[in-house]
């Protein structure tokens, strides 16, 4: 049935009749005001007291978890959201404190608000015929209505609910994909050789005997015969230890460097090349594109007047 079918139907059923109601309680007051001034005599009038017109109770205020730039996050969402998150991570064999659980979905609803904060501010809005086509095209994924309504009741879902966070879902993932469609495909990178140790004196050896003219090559492979310690290419803020990353921008091709102790060993590494334009791979292009997410979030999250519940 066309959406705008139902309207008119609901509109004939639940909006006319009372019209009707108003006009004809109207027509009868008249009416029994006119027969009361043609028949039998008059009544004195009795003083009436004015009576003050009682004041509206005000709305209560949905309970809130936080606001964000004004925007409320409810405890209701929140804690649909929180049941949500515990359960997956339950279904994935994870165990998560409640204090580190409520941080994480919080912290995501803030980020999650902010994105479509932002996109709004940059002209997206979902608008109601946007947000019935998502719908009925998950209604048509799903198998039907009935399944849809089993989803969202198993997942903890209202239809109400379910509108909202699919509209903050979807103005969120528009700005998420403005961020990360900005990030370039090329940027300056090294191609980095090493030799990772497990202690000190076994590196510092290694180290002296490439200061002493050995081939860098030839000890990496010693050390890991499957890759022969190559590291690939690699831009800025992909490496997990920032020690290396760090000792690798600063050398020059050619160049070896220093002992550096990392969580993993000790390693020593030589740029084999450098590139200032070097186009990423798909891997190193979604490290940063999750990293300019994070770094827009984070830019987001500093300049907003974000209230946390008590």
């Amino acid at each position: 049935m066309p959406l705008y079918f139902l309207i008119g139907i609901i509109w004939t059923m639940f909006f006319r009749p009372r019209v009707f109601l108003i006009q004809l309680t109207m027509i009868l007051a008249l009416g029994l005001a006119a027969c009361g001034s043609l028949s039998g005599p008059k009544a004195t009038p009795t003083p009436i007291k004015p009576t003050a017109t009682p004041v509206p109770p005000t709305a209560t205020a949905e309970p809130a978890a936080a606001t964000v730039n004004g925007e409320v996050i409810s405890v209701a969402e929140f804690q649909s959201e929180l049941a949500r998150y515990k359960a997956s991570q339950t279904a994935l064999g994870k165990t998560v404190t409640d204090q580190d659980a409520n941080k994480t979905v919080l912290e995501d609803l803030i980020a999650q608000v902010l994105l479509a904060q932002g996109a709004k501010a940059a002209g997206f809005t979902l608008t109601d015929s946007a947000l019935q086509s998502r719908i009925d095209a998950l209604t048509t994924q799903l198998g039907g209505a009935g399944k849809l309504s089993a989803w969202e009741s198993a997942h903890g879902y209202t239809d109400a609910s379910f509108r909202s966070a699919l509209t903050l879902s979807a103005e969120a993932a528009w700005m998420r994909d403005k961020i990360v469609n900005a990030v370039p495909k090329t940027a300056d990178q090294v191609h980095v050789q090493q030799i990772l140790l497990y202690n000190a004196t076994d590196a510092q050896s290694v180290l002296d005997q490439l200061k002493g003219g050995a081939d860098f090559s030839t000890l990496a492979s010693q050390y890991d015969p499957n890759a022969n310690g190559d590291l690939g290419w690699f831009p800025k803020g992909y490496l997990l230890d920032p020690k290396v990353e760090e000792a690798a921008f600063s050398l020059q091709v050619g160049q070896i460097s220093d002992v550096i102790q990392t969580d993993a060993g000790y390693i020593i590494i030589k740029v084999l090349e450098r590139d200032a334009q070097h186009p990423l791979s798909p891997d190193a292009y979604l490290v940063l594109q999750d990293s300019a997410l994070r770094a827009w979030v984070s830019q987001q999250r500093a300049q907003a007047t974000v209230v946390l519940a008590p």
